[in-house]
């Protein structure tokens, strides 16, 4: 890898290609090792897969981990991250990792969004989600955003400079630009103001970034991805990729409020305007079926929180749909969760088991379900890459969705 024009050449290499379609395969190079694509990175959102040791991700085959710039701010405080020896080392976790900007959760959480955010995607759903009712605790201007903390109640300021350099001193090897969040339910005329001013921030966050990489320069280099949004409208979509393709960003992610029918539509509409050769990362989706929309229109990584939230509450995936292992059924099956899993989980204990453990609100019962969903979503996507690689992407995406959807 060599410098180029402020950016690191070679961060993605392009493999195999869809023939009738923008999806390909890839590889991401970081200093911390390389990610295959596409690829799902498990979230762990305060430094941590909830209820799973950095350990078992790497045994279930997960190539990288996106952590959250908003709460590793508030605790335990990027500086300390910084002093540890940055993200990684901090979390025991050796491959490369990913830090959202923050602007997500500055803004969903100081809505209160279960409330007042409609967002079909699963980015909505995450594990930070608090109360309806709450006071709204986020002030946008063209600077920055105002919020208070959702922990203590105290006020802090972000700023695309601000986000630059907290990520930088959480030191992961894949950052994003600060973005501002927006709704289906925002206006066409807010929609505009929000993007113009998301664009104003990523040429700010680029320019620090540049800044904090020289003054900084003993520590490995780190990749900026600018954040396309848009909402639902194609022009503004299509708009905001050609204004970030302008700028000297390492890779993208598409991000924003997405109606699920329009996943794929939207993630197309972003694509053609994106340079080829730059990764592109679609935020916090993770259904089987949208990875399949967004992996043929031409997205390379996927996050979400979606697989440890939900088993937690006893619903884990199988080949064919998702199971509540609370149900009476359970009581009495002696079963693996999917005896075509290969996940530690499958391999050492039943339903009834996990049945039992939820009954009894114990602790075992997250760390078995999150050990067995996390390995199903990384396998998956896993599966979708070879089936790009040996030319049976289409034959694969038939049968993996009308198994689980029962189609």
């Amino acid at each position: 890898m060599a410098w180029r024009d402020g950016t690191l050449d070679g961060v993605f290499t392009i493999g195999s290609r869809l023939d009738d379609a923008p999806g390909r395969s890839g590889v991401i190079t970081t200093p911390h090792g390389q990610i295959r694509t596409p690829a799902f990175i498990p979230v762990g959102t305060r430094a941590t897969v909830k209820a799973v040791l950095p350990e078992h991700m790497a045994e279930l085959g997960a190539q990288a981990l996106l952590a959250n710039a908003y709460h590793l701010y508030l605790q335990p405080g990027s500086d300390i991250v910084d002093e540890a020896g940055g993200l990684g080392r901090f979390m025991n976790w050796p491959g490369p990792t990913f830090t959202d900007s923050g602007g997500f959760q500055v803004m969903s959480l100081g809505v209160g969004f279960k409330k007042t955010l409609s967002m079909d995607s699963s980015r909505a759903t995450a594990d930070d989600v608090i109360a309806s009712g709450k006071e709204r605790l986020a002030h946008v201007d063209d600077d920055g955003v105002t919020f208070k903390s959702h922990l203590d109640g105290s006020t802090h300021r972000f700023t695309p400079e601000i986000s630059m350099r907290i990520q930088h001193e959480l030191g992961a090897d894949i950052i994003f630009a600060f973005d501002e969040l927006t709704t289906l339910m925002n206006t066409r005329g807010y929609q505009e103001e929000a993007l113009a001013r998301t664009q104003a921030w990523a040429q700010r966050c680029v320019v620090e970034h540049e800044r904090l990489t020289r003054e900084r320069s003993d520590k490995p280099y780190q990749a900026l991805f600018g954040v396309v949004q848009g909402a639902q409208y194609e022009d503004l979509r299509r708009k905001a990729a050609r204004d970030l393709a302008s700028l000297p960003f390492d890779g993208f992610g598409i991000g924003g409020a997405i109606e699920k029918e329009n996943l794929g539509t939207i993630c197309r509409w972003v694509v053609e305007e994106l340079p080829e050769d730059k990764p592109r990362h679609l935020l916090g989706i993770g259904e089987p079926d949208d990875f399949f929309a967004g992996v043929e229109n031409g997205c390379d990584t996927f996050d979400c929180v979606g697989p440890s939230r939900v088993a937690r509450s006893s619903r884990v995936y199988t080949r064919t749909g998702r199971y509540n292992l609370n149900v009476a059924a359970s009581r009495r099956d002696f079963g693996p969760i999917d005896d075509e899993c290969d996940c530690y989980t499958c391999a050492h204990y039943t339903k009834a088991y996990l049945h039992h453990l939820f009954k009894t609100n114990e602790m075992l019962s997250a760390t078995l379900c999150t050990i067995h969903n996390e390995r199903f979503t990384v396998r998956l996507v896993d599966d979708i890459r070879a089936s790009i690689e040996d030319g049976t992407y289409w034959e694969f995406k038939a049968e993996t969705l009308g198994r689980f959807y029962g189609a």
